[in-house]
């Protein structure tokens, strides 16, 4: 072989092993550099402090909840799945029919109405005003003469409600009827358990223990109040007024 051509080959085979420990050495600092980065990148990740936790809510399983028992099924993701026929399915649900609200209304009570009262246990009110003369008697017999026995004319004594009750025509005022006169029994309420031979038209009695208190009230003329029973159950019977003699 010529020195020539000995030189060239020995040129070219020294530039390879040349090029050769440059190929490597490129080789060894990128993997040195590429280790260096994954190392970096993991301790700087073991360093952050982490996010604040969010609690997802936990899932609602609204297919089990809807689908009777009978048609529903576990596969092996552990969800109910509904395999009833599709159309019935799509059917919408009937509605549910909300509670019926009872408004409960208060009795009315007549202790609410300042015209109500009570007699003879009974609710009464107003029922009209008559002006009459109003005289007064006694029943002794300065008063009622030979018919003093004691006994009104509803064959009640005259001690019946305390000796408060007065006389009245029965034409206007049957007996059973209830007054309050003004200035007698301090305007209470009073039972016409009385007639008088006198006592006609719009003429009313009141009754008093003795004739000389009878003499004081004298003759008036005054605005009776005349009641009737407000509980819609109709007049008592004058005769089961109560007797406070019995």
């Amino acid at each position: 072989m010529k020195n020539k051509d000995l030189n060239s080959m020995l040129v070219c085979r020294h530039r390879r092993a040349q090029i050769a420990s440059v190929l490597a050495f490129v080789g060894v600092a990128g993997l040195v550099a590429g280790s260096a980065i994954v190392t970096k990148e993991a301790v700087h990740r073991s360093n952050l402090a982490p996010l604040a936790a969010v609690n997802a809510p936990a899932r609602v399983e609204t297919v089990a909840a809807i689908v009777p028992e009978d048609v529903r099924t576990i596969v092996p993701t552990g969800e109910a799945r509904d395999i009833r026929d599709p159309l019935v399915a799509a059917e919408p649900m009937a509605p549910v029919a909300e509670p019926e609200v009872v408004i409960e209304e208060e009795p009315v009570t007549y202790a609410d109405s300042p015209e109500i009262r009570y007699f003879n246990g009974r609710p009464v009110r107003p029922a009209r005003v008559l002006t009459m003369t109003v005289t007064a008697y006694s029943p002794d017999h300065r008063s009622c003469g030979d018919s003093a026995d004691g006994i009104t004319s509803s064959i009640h004594s005259v001690w019946t409600n305390a000796m408060k009750l007065v006389a009245a025509d029965s034409r206007v005022l049957p007996l059973g009827s209830m007054v309050s006169v003004p200035g007698y029994d301090s305007g209470n309420i009073v039972p016409v358990l009385d007639r008088g031979g006198a006592i006609k038209g719009n003429r009313l009695d009141v009754l008093y223990p003795t004739h000389e208190v009878a003499l004081k009230w004298g003759v008036q003329k005054l605005r009776v109040t005349v009641w009737e029973y407000a509980d819609g159950s109709g007049p008592c019977d004058f005769r089961a007024i109560r007797d406070s003699r019995k």
